[in-house]
């Protein structure tokens, strides 16, 4: 159990009440209402404030889960082939930090993502603060016709981040949303730009991960054979076994595989 409690990074609810109360005195909300989210906060503790700001506190012990995930995410990357592409970040706050600067970028290139108010330290905490999304839901709980209308956005959308030199990293089904017919990217991670190209399968990997339980694999590959050049979907190929064996992923990897031969050969 103190294993469990030490991976979950809980925050004293005293430290949550004083932070709660800075975000109502920075953004001039008296009386504010806080929600916290049902979220398994191996990364963050999130909460609500007034259905406007939705806020991540991150703890030391949340920075220390990050950088055991990212070993274990560049771990699986070398299975791969890769040199390994996910950055290590040393402080909550650069944390915080990391993700602002990542969902700027994309709102630079015209993708949905919450609006980025900022990113700061509070009682020892890193402290991200966004716009809040109401009435949304993650792409597995989507009507599956409107998840194959927005197919071909979800790899428009990657295609842009990667021609813009860098990657979203965390693609899986919780961190795309739908919000009044409309896609939205959260939750980037840090990615080494040096190691783009295979940062770019990665994510086209991850996305087909996404796509194929709701989809099929046939659909799944045929959206991102429509936007996606060959290489990169031959790269991806290499990133499925990976991807596979992440907890937070559940597709059909054979069939994923097959298509993308198909898509692929010659």
């Amino acid at each position: 159990m103190a294993l469990r409690r030490l991976l979950r990074g809980q925050i004293d609810w005293d430290r949550l009440e004083a932070l709660a109360q800075e975000i109502a005195d920075r953004y001039d909300q008296p009386g504010s209402r806080v929600e916290f989210l049902d979220a398994d906060n191996w990364l963050s503790t999130p909460f609500v404030v007034d259905d406007r700001y939705f806020v991540k506190a991150i703890s030391r012990q949340h920075s220390l889960v990050h950088t055991l995930l990212t070993t274990g995410r560049n771990l699986g990357a070398y299975s791969s082939g890769s040199e390994g592409f996910f950055e290590h970040v040393d402080t909550p706050v650069e944390m915080a930090e990391r993700e602002l600067a990542a969902t700027r970028r994309m709102r630079e290139l015209g993708i949905n993502v919450p609006r980025p108010v900022a990113a700061f330290e509070f009682d020892g905490l890193g402290v991200l603060v966004m716009e809040y999304i109401p009435e949304f839901e993650t792409l597995d709980d989507a009507d599956p016709d409107t998840v194959d209308d927005h197919a071909e956005e979800l790899f428009e959308w990657l295609t842009e981040m990667h021609e813009a030199g860098f990657a979203h990293g965390d693609l899986r089904a919780e961190n795309v949303l739908l919000s009044r017919g409309e896609l939205y990217f959260i939750d980037a991670t840090s990615v080494d730009e040096d190691n783009i190209p295979d940062a770019r399968a990665y994510d086209v990997a991850c996305a087909l991960a996404v796509l194929e339980p709701i989809v099929g694999a046939n659909r799944a590959v045929e959206a991102a054979g429509a936007i996606c050049d060959r290489e990169t979907l031959v790269t991806a190929s290499d990133f499925l076994d990976f991807v596979n064996i992440r907890p937070d992923h559940s597709f059909d990897v054979l069939a994923v595989k097959g298509e993308l031969a198909k898509a692929t050969a010659g």
